[in-house]
């Protein structure tokens, strides 16, 4: 989606948005009371917009053809309830907006509606959503450069109605290739002052306003601006609950999973296989001499180098974790345990090259089991950490 750009609302000549706006669940009712009297006759009302009827013989030989356009020429089915309904069931921007787009082409009387983006570090403004008639298509998806839009003007010039398009705004082609004579326009804006977009009518014919008019289609680029807050802090709770999810099952310095983790992925794998699992224990045997004689920023260099060969030599279903310090554990379903161990040793054993370092390492002591039916993770794992210690007494010996 589009990202918003700053907007200074007083320059619209706009209240800014307040707090309780922007709450998901803010009352629909503080902003219908908003609504002028009028509007509140549109359930009995069933008038065809304007631009739907057929145009009589005087309307026919005269040009241009003018639209009077009022709230009440809307259908009774559009009503006050409808328009509750809409944005009660929208679960989210686009069911909101599409019911939203065609409720005002019947309350305006112009023949296209639809929402914008702008993208005003790239330039662009973009039609998210449109509702149009054969006489003035805007397709969705239509993108052109901002400083030439309507819109644009409309916001600097504070001027939301015209209809005089081709005289006023002569200079902008975007508008001339469509063919628009009149417009109007209300800015779309979220809880915290951003310009999101813009909210449009715009017909080929010449049409009037009242003020009514205008301040509905000003309740409609609310009522989306809301919605687009709701989304917006919905998207920022998804990526703050899945960074505390990473933080709580992956290790920070290597990118591997960490005990935890590793603990609740051996359980699945043991629990949904009808094999053995092997599982290797390996400790970084010289690893405090690393430390001691380059600097704890080369220790961390080499478990993240470490780390990089066992996921290398590693299967698609096999799982690598850092229980922490120097010790790590690997998990295989496919491997039995003397290849894996075999793997592991090959694969962590040699010259080691860092940033600022290069040596040999003899490699790390790595201890291996196959998993025994009914057993759980943490069994198996103290299991390989003591076959580990084997190996490691062994190596001391050799020494």
């Amino acid at each position: 989606m589009l990202s918003p750009c700053p907007i200074k609302t007083k320059q619209l000549g706009l209240a800014a948005p307040t707090a309780r706006q922007a709450q998901p669940n803010s009352r629909f009712d503080d902003l219908l009371s908003k609504l002028p009297p009028q509007f509140c006759k549109l359930a009995t009302q069933n008038i065809t917009p304007p631009h739907r009827r057929r145009p009589t013989d005087n309307q026919r030989s005269a040009e241009p053809y003018h639209v009077q356009s009022t709230p009440t020429d809307i259908r009774a089915e559009e009503s006050l309830a409808d328009l509750a309904s809409y944005v009660s069931a929208a679960r989210d921007l686009e069911s909101l907006t599409r019911p939203m787009l065609a409720l005002m082409e019947r309350v305006t009387g112009l023949e296209s509606t639809y929402l914008t983006s702008i993208d005003e570090a790239a330039g662009q403004q973009t039609v998210l959503f449109s509702h149009c008639s054969e006489r003035l298509d805007i397709p969705e998806g239509l993108s052109v450069p901002w400083g030439d839009t309507l819109c644009k003007r409309a916001l600097s010039e504070e001027t939301y109605f015209v209809n005089d398009v081709p005289e006023r705004w002569s200079d902008s082609d975007a508008a001339r290739q469509l063919g628009i004579t009149s417009y109007m326009s209300q800015p779309v804006i979220t809880a915290d002052g951003q310009l999101y977009g813009t909210l449009c009518a715009a017909s080929s014919l010449r049409a009037t306003f009242s003020a009514a008019t205008t301040n509905i289609v000003s309740l409609f680029a609310r009522l989306i601006g809301q919605q687009i807050d709701r989304e917006m802090m919905f998207n920022r709770l998804i990526d703050t609950n899945s960074r505390l999810l990473n933080s709580a099952s992956i290790d920070p310095l290597t990118g591997v999973a960490n005990r935890r983790a590793f603990i609740e992925q051996l359980d699945a794998l043991l629990a949904a296989s009808d094999s053995t699992v092997s599982v290797a224990f390996i400790d970084l045997d010289g690893f405090k001499e690393i430390n001691d004689r380059y600097g704890h920023d080369t220790g961390d260099r080499f478990l993240i180098e470490i780390s990089l060969r066992l996921l290398k030599c590693l299967r698609r279903q096999d799982i690598v974790a850092r229980l922490g310090g120097d010790e790590f554990v690997v998990a295989s379903l496919e491997a039995s345990e003397e290849t894996l161990k075999q793997r592991i040793e090959a694969e962590t054993q040699g010259k080691i090259s860092l940033a600022t370092h290069c040596f040999h390492y003899d490699g790390p002591s790595v201890g291996t089991v196959e998993s025994e039916p009914g057993e759980d993770a943490r069994a198996v794992i103290t299991r390989a950490d003591q076959a580990m210690y084997e190996v490691k007494k062994k190596r001391r010996s050799r020494r």
